[in-house]
């Protein structure tokens, strides 16, 4: 078993000169004059992409960005400029009419001057769609123009592509009739927040975004708060297992087995596990003997797991679970 981290230590990965992922690639995509969107490891801005301008190149990696929303401060005129690294930075993701968003897609929602990452969980009617942030845990209503697919700015490329050949589309529709019979929502019994239950802990503690920590509740204090114990992680003094206080926020029941999945397929959002708790992550690459490589957003890391050490990833939302559908992330 592990002790619980102070802080980050998933292992970096150094490119190789010269590969796609490397920063000396960077140039061709970032240029002064390039109009970008910047992501944040700010508390409360995770998830989100705001639009700017490059001024200029400051080293391999390092750019000095101006936002086009963002100001100084809330009196003045001047617009934000901050010195940020190349992990933050992305060129605008393609623009695009007609696309008809259905109930568990992935999707960007404009607010606060930004684009949010979510996921349609309702459809409304009258192109009106609910979406869900993870990152707050807050869900909100938009109408259509204000919504645009998800997708990832991975090794230089759009995933997924801007455009799919009349082959891919063949396969996806072949997908569509092909899913395991899995029930997008599963409702679960109310007394789930039970001493003795099994449940999964989230942390908004830097480096901890996006992981998931099994334990079992062991005091129950109000409706809201909860005493927990953790499985895989012990105290500061190593001497037992580490108990917390934890909010409703930030504890969910253990995800059902709904989904038994031979064999994973490119951008499944999947959990991983890693450092003793599941993270959320997007397979990026298939790789032979039941291997895969994990692409894991809020750090902008890739790592190779074993199909045994994944599962499809859910969603606990107003007290069920959600599990966006294969076919509608593409």
């Amino acid at each position: 078993m592990a002790t619980k981290p102070k802080s980050k230590h998933k292992p970096k990965r150094k490119p190789k000169s010269g590969s796609p992922t490397s920063p000396s690639s960077a140039s061709a995509f970032f240029k002064p004059g390039t109009a970008v969107e910047v992501s944040s490891d700010d508390d409360g801005f995770r998830g989100s992409w705001f639009s700017g301008i490059v001024i200029r190149r400051l080293a391999s990696d390092r750019f000095l960005v101006e936002y086009d929303n963002l100001m100084e401060d809330e009196q003045s005129s001047k617009r934000l400029r901050e010195v940020l690294n190349l992990r933050h930075l992305r060129p605008l993701p393609p623009s695009e009419t007609g696309r008809e968003f259905k109930f568990g897609q992935e999707v960007d929602a404009f607010h606060n001057d930004g684009w949010w990452e979510g996921h349609i969980t309702q459809e409304l009617g009258n192109e009106r769609f609910a979406v869900y942030f993870r990152a707050s845990r807050e869900q909100l209503v938009f109408p259509k123009e204000r919504l645009r697919l998800h997708r990832e700015w991975l090794n230089f490329n759009w995933v997924p592509p801007i455009q799919q050949s009349q082959k891919q589309d063949n396969d996806l529709k072949e997908m569509q009739l092909t899913l395991p019979n899995v029930k997008s929502v599963e409702t679960v019994k109310e007394d789930v927040f039970s001493v003795g239950k099994l449940v999964e802990v989230s942390s908004d503690e830097d480096g901890f975004s996006g992981a998931w920590f099994a334990a079992t509740i062991v005091e129950v204090m109000g409706n809201v708060k909860f005493i927990v114990e953790y499985q895989n992680l012990l105290a500061d003094d190593d001497s037992q297992l580490l108990k917390e206080e934890v909010d409703v926020l930030h504890i969910r029941p253990h995800p059902p087995d709904t989904c038994v999945i031979d064999q994973f397929s490119l951008l499944d959002e999947v959990d991983a596990l890693y450092n003793d708790g599941w993270w959320i992550g997007v397979i990026s690459k298939v790789l032979d003997d039941w291997r895969y490589i994990v692409y894991f957003r809020t750090t902008n890391e890739e790592l190779e797991f074993q199909h045994s050490h994944l599962r499809m990833h859910q969603d606990w939302i107003d007290g069920k679970w959600v599990m966006p559908s294969k076919a509608l992330m593409l």
